[in-house]
């Protein structure tokens, strides 16, 4: 497999794994606007993926289909931390932000590497998307923590 598709694959996997955490976090919350904006980053993640798989195809090699093994122990956590916590929704924000730490690095290691112009414009671009979503989860994981202080 071609280096290029090595990366866009492991690229795939991340995103398959926020698709994943950030649906199961919509999922648990109770707060409908901690809802809405994990569902929103659900989305954007599974998108992330499809278009990464369609670069993988074209490229004439086989796109990663699944997240990362590591993933369903993150998933794992989320429940571990919400049986432990009185407040669900922030252990929630908390490990959501544990996920986007991982997302934020996964597309950062991957712009190190030599890469096509046009590959690299769509990594770039979805880097950005994380970095939003990883700045928005850090501002709410701290707000909170502000909050019950």
């Amino acid at each position: 497999m071609s280096d290029v598709a090595d990366v866009l694959n492991g690229l795939i996997e991340t995103a398959k794994d926020g698709a994943e955490g950030f649906k199961t976090a919509a999922e648990k919350v109770k707060d409908s606007s901690l809802r809405s904006l994990f569902d929103r980053y659900a989305t954007q993640r599974a998108s992330y993926a499809q278009e990464l798989q369609g670069l993988v195809s074209s490229l004439g090699e086989k796109p990663a289909e699944h997240g990362h093994v590591a993933a369903s122990l993150h998933r794992g956590w989320i429940h571990l931390k919400e049986a432990l916590s009185r407040n669900e929704d922030t252990a929630i924000v908390n490990e959501a932000e544990a996920g986007e730490d991982a997302a934020k690095k996964a597309y950062s290691e991957a712009l190190e590497k030599t890469l096509p112009a046009n590959i690299k414009t769509i990594i770039e671009r979805q880097y950005q998307g994380v970095l939003e979503a990883h700045n928005t989860v850090s501002n709410l994981k701290h707000s909170r923590q502000a909050a019950q202080a």
